[in-house]
């Protein structure tokens, strides 16, 4: 699987997201750090990092555009818990279930999760109120943007709340938006080919 997700990132096309590219530049030179330092640590904590190289520097000499990176990371660790706001994927190998969840659960963030399955009752489980502790969860699609009409809002350290005019008494309750693709196609934004 790893292997078919490097293949993906390779394709992807960084540059002006206005010239349509997928992966346009870290705010600043912070940032670019950032993504950096968090790569040099997961290498650090023992993991095999593919990407995360400086890109266009000819062409955009104080732009910070960056190659997604993949951090394969022997477990939990320090750097995987940190939200390092750059296009870092961390990969966690777990044996069933209960453990892939324990792994999503035991981070301080938590807006957005998914799963991907063929399993219902493990779709379930993870929308359950025992599931994801995440703001949304989705299954069988990735974690970014909400659904229209869905709560926007995230638990833990990334909860924001939802209060707002007549939905104000649902921030007193947990709440999560759910999306389950049942089809055998993934749709993917922005044009990723995923083989």
């Amino acid at each position: 699987m790893v292997a078919r997700v490097k293949a993906a990132y390779a394709k992807v096309r960084v540059g002006d997201p206005r010239e349509g590219n997928l992966i346009g530049p870290l705010i600043d030179q912070q940032a670019f750090s950032a993504m950096q330092n968090a790569l040099t640590k997961a290498r650090d904590e023992g993991g095999q990092v593919f990407g995360g190289e400086r890109q266009l520097q000819d062409k955009y000499p104080n732009g910070y555009y960056v190659t997604p990176a993949i951090a394969e990371m022997p477990g939990q660790s320090e750097v995987v818990r940190h939200e390092t706001f750059a296009p870092i994927l961390y990969v966690l190998a777990y044996d069933d279930f209960e453990e892939a969840l324990r792994l999503n659960n035991e981070v301080p963030q938590g807006l957005s999760s998914c799963i991907f399955t063929t399993d219902l009752r493990e779709a379930e489980a993870f929308q359950s109120a025992a599931g994801s502790d995440c703001g949304i969860a989705n299954v069988n699609i990735g974690t970014s943007g909400a659904e229209i009409g869905g709560a926007f809002g995230g638990e833990k350290e990334t909860g924001g709340g939802r209060e707002s005019g007549s939905d104000s008494w649902r921030a007193y309750m947990r709440r999560q938006t759910n999306t389950v693709n049942y089809s055998r196609e993934l749709p993917l934004a922005q044009g990723i080919v995923f083989d």
